[in-house]
């Protein structure tokens, strides 16, 4: 197990990496439908949704950016892979105790699963690569201790929301540590800027599964009707234009140019995804109950929103320059759109964003001179 070059040309996404993102499609499904419901119920699980998305994006995360330096795609890579994905699938089978009664202990197992065969790939890459031995020791060592940190938390301490936040920053503060005076991994910018759009186009994904979901609802309520119609077309409209804005960045070369601002690029964009998996949440709820929607219904489509729009501008304003999308726009695009719940109905609130968005995606084509391809 050797880094691979930095500038190896041509790198893509391997067959492997696509198969690991498809249990990450169960994961999001399970914490979206999760959302959704609660929702509906009225009481939104705000914090057990962000807790249980950074097990799915941190681990994510992880595997991306060590495949991006040491993907070998031999027989002891793909088994311990096929480990990660194994608790990939066990934390997906815990969300619902996690969401119905707060029991986070097959979350847990499942996120330690995964982390078990992360540590296994690093020691191996210690073990390898000579060059960057004491990277790869400081990484390991690093997630072991939170592994055991989690471990003791969920334990003692029955998962605190401060014992919480404590072993998030130690997990984020893992990679700085490894990489800080010493030989740094060898990540290809480009191939990493592939699998982020990958991830994104998943989570869109799970907002067209969510509302698919309350569309399924709807029709066996006997509910369809002129509002269900528009929801439902705006839902999608609104989801395609996310897509559209998202990969107008051109984040492969930015990265390649600004390494250094990789990780507020990589960390940002927790919130990000956070933003497109709770859109899916509120938008299936959105469609399935268009009679009868609450003001919490608006503010579950428009406030996630508001959090793209605001953390695609920020992770890509230091690595994009000129900014793609001008600040004054995305700042009259989130205000307007934060507004909608107060004035519209959940229905008006769906059809408002996709609006603003579209505005939006049209006027950075515009602001470029140029048409899509």
């Amino acid at each position: 197990m050797t880094a691979r070059p930095i500038d190896e040309p041509h790198r893509t996404a391997s067959p492997l990496e696509l198969l690991f993102d498809l249990t990450f499609v169960v994961a999001v499904a399970a914490v979206t439908a999760e959302f959704a419901h609660s929702i509906a119920d009225g009481h939104p699980d705000v914090l057990g949704f962000f807790q249980v998305f950074f097990a799915i994006w941190w681990a994510w995360m992880n595997f991306t950016w060590f495949a991006s330096s040491y993907d070998t795609d031999d027989v002891p890579y793909r088994l311990l892979t096929m480990v990660q994905m194994a608790g990939v699938l066990v934390l997906a089978a815990g969300v619902h105790a996690a969401a119905s009664s707060g029991d986070y202990r097959i979350v847990l197992a499942g996120y330690l699963l995964m982390r078990v065969g992360l540590i296994a790939q690093w020691l191996r890459a210690a073990y390898e690569d000579v060059e960057r031995r004491r990277t790869a020791l400081k990484y390991a060592v690093g997630i072991a201790v939170t592994q055991i940190g989690w471990a003791l938390a969920l334990v003692v301490l029955d998962l605190s929301l401060p014992s919480f936040v404590v072993l998030v920053v130690l997990e984020l503060a893992v990679p700085r540590w490894a990489e800080h005076s010493t030989v740094t991994t060898n990540w290809h910018p480009h191939h990493i800027a592939e699998r982020y759009g990958l991830f994104a186009i998943i989570l869109l994904g799970e907002s067209v599964l969510a509302a698919s979901r309350g569309v399924q609802a709807a029709v066996e309520a006997d509910q369809v009707g002129g509002a269900f119609i528009l929801v439902a077309g705006a839902g999608l409209v609104l989801l395609f234009a996310l897509w559209w804005l998202y990969f107008l960045h051109p984040s492969g070369e930015g990265l390649s140019e600004r390494r250094a601002h990789s990780y507020s690029w990589g960390y940002g964009h927790y919130f990000l995804f956070a933003a497109l998996a709770a859109l899916g949440g509120g938008l299936e709820v959105a469609v399935e109950e268009t009679t009868h929607a609450s003001q919490a219904v608006g503010y579950a489509v428009a406030l996630p929103v508001a959090v793209f729009l605001t953390m695609l501008w920020l992770v890509h304003a230091p690595i994009v320059s000129p900014p793609v999308t001008p600040l004054i726009l995305v700042l009259i695009s989130v205000t307007v759109v934060l507004m909608l719940p107060l004035v519209l109905s959940a229905v008006g609130v769906v059809l408002g964003c996709a609006a603003v968005v579209v505005l939006l995606v049209a006027a950075v084509l515009s602001r470029r001179g140029r048409r899509p391809a």
